[in-house]
């Protein structure tokens, strides 16, 4: 039954990922810049002049109609939440692995780091997408501040 429901969870980010992301340009999207930093594509500065807000973050990673984190990943630290995948790398200590240049990037578009065969969605991205849903053609997954307060939050994984 557990692996059913994971199922479930996995199925609605891959279709969440095909619904929506986002790059820059005339879109409406926060502007950015890549950069390589030791080596990799990052995204060094913040597509927000406010701030990441770590709690806030926390709530998006959670949540099921947002990041969805726990769909595919497992965060110690949100052990009282249900359902934590098995399909991505555990979390726990993922500010060790990478700084928050590098997890902006990760976020915004994962394929551009791990390669198109990963299945973690573009959360900021709108174009060269395919199977997007009328409905949500040209909206990323997040918002530009939500990305930074998920990057907040993945900074804290220590």
């Amino acid at each position: 039954m557990r692996r059913q429901i994971h199922a479930l969870a996995v199925a609605g980010a891959c279709a969440l990922a095909t619904a929506a992301g986002a790059e820059t340009g005339s879109s409406g999207l926060a502007p950015i810049r890549v950069v390589a930093v030791d080596g990799t594509d990052a995204i060094p500065d913040p597509l927000t002049d406010r701030p990441g807000d770590a709690a806030a973050g926390a709530k998006v990673v959670v949540n099921r109609r947002q990041g969805n984190c726990l769909g595919c990943h497992q965060i110690s630290s949100l052990e009282t939440e249900s359902f934590h995948g098995e399909v991505g790398p555990s979390l726990d200590g993922v500010a060790g692995r990478w700084d928050a240049a590098h997890l902006r990037m990760i976020v915004v578009n994962p394929k551009h780091v791990f390669t198109e065969a990963t299945v973690m969605p573009a959360f900021y991205r709108i174009d060269g997408l395919s199977r997007v849903r009328a409905e949500f053609q040209g909206k990323p997954i997040l918002t530009a501040q939500q990305v930074e307060d998920v990057v907040a939050y993945l900074t804290t994984l220590k």
